[in-house]
């Protein structure tokens, strides 16, 4: 079946284990921008991406999207998807890519043997924008020691990021490296990152996200 040149979608907020109450929004999609809120859960998953638009709903962003459901043309999705960058693990980090790091704490146990689940684990996000501000008086800001977490060896490739549009790199800093980027976070970051950085000693990871470009006539953004 050939893709609707429009489709009538509707939306509302989630609400989990309740009936919603919230207005239904009404809007139309093109097909392309369909196809890319779709691909932002799945992954560059043709069949999985075909399952979804015949069943005519996805949960997007705490959002729940309706549309008339039907058969894609499997060379017209095709068409879509290959316009989508596929993971590449030959593409080195480089600094200047990277516009987020994000400090990853290790899962705690849990403090009574009984129990079966271990305490979550903790993330901070780091934006460089924000982690680039420099302290007056100060030539480095705390950006600049993430990006020396990577100065010793390279952070490893784990994938492409349909979600954030990206390469995901992760590194595995060493107590050393943990023990000096806790002394630069007390030098360097700006007074309102700094109620953040308690979680420093208990990072494992450090995820560095590096946007790579995807397709014009993006769908909406919540």
């Amino acid at each position: 079946m050939p893709f609707p040149e429009t489709i009538p979608v509707k939306y509302s907020e989630e609400e989990a284990e309740f009936i919603s109450m919230r207005p239904l929004v009404r809007q139309t999609f093109r097909p392309a921008e369909l196809v890319d809120m779709i691909v932002a859960v799945t992954g560059k998953d043709a069949q999985r991406v075909q399952q979804i638009l015949r069943s005519g709903t996805i949960v997007f962003h705490s959002y729940r999207y309706w549309w008339p459901g039907f058969d894609a043309e499997p060379d017209k999705l095709a068409e879509i998807l290959a316009r989508y960058p596929d993971a590449n693990p030959a593409r080195h980090f480089r600094p200047e890519d990277c516009t987020e790091a994000i400090l990853e704490s290790r899962a705690a146990s849990a403090p009574d043997a009984m129990l079966q689940t271990s305490a979550p684990r903790h993330s901070l996000r780091l934006r460089r924008g924000d982690a680039s501000r420099k302290r007056l008086f100060r030539s480095r800001s705390l950006w600049d020691a993430l990006m020396d977490l990577a100065r010793p060896g390279p952070p490893a490739y784990r994938e492409y990021s349909y979600a954030l549009r990206a390469d995901i790199y992760i590194l595995h800093p060493t107590a050393a490296q943990l023990a000096r980027l806790a002394r630069d976070a007390v030098q360097y970051s700006p007074r309102s990152l700094r109620p953040h950085l308690a979680i420093l000693p208990s990072i494992s990871q450090v995820v560095f996200v590096c946007p790579r470009p995807v397709p014009d006539g993006t769908g909406p953004r919540r």
